[in-house]
């Protein structure tokens, strides 16, 4: 039998914060009785539960579920996109003259020879 001696980034962390929460009693039994079965103390059920909980609710805010209908909009979208209306071809054309960046690298030639 292999034992790991990997630890955890969580376990290797100093512990030095605290969590305290007041529960009923009816909710002290049922987290005991199931620290009990996962063989953990409460303190480690609780937060190995927490941490997976707030886990997995972030990782579904990071993520985009579209049904069929709403994929198929989108890469229509992204394959077929309107025309430009004459706002934005205005918008890319001041955005070029007063913009410096890695694809229009030639403004601040011009900004230098200015001054």
């Amino acid at each position: 039998m292999a034992v790991s001696t990997k630890v955890s980034p969580a376990r290797r962390d100093t512990k030095s914060s605290r969590l305290v929460a007041r529960i009923s009693r009816v909710d002290k039994d049922v987290i005991t009785r199931a620290a009990a079965l996962k063989g953990e103390s409460v303190a480690s059920f609780v937060l190995s539960q927490a941490r997976e909980a707030a886990t997995r609710l972030l990782q579904e805010q990071n993520e985009v579920r579209l049904n069929q209908e709403e994929t198929r909009r989108l890469l229509d979208a992204l394959l077929t996109p309107p025309e430009p209306t004459e706002a934005l071809r205005q918008a890319i054309k001041r955005h070029r003259e007063t913009v410096i960046s890695d694809t229009n690298p030639s403004l601040s030639v011009q900004r230098r020879r200015h001054r």
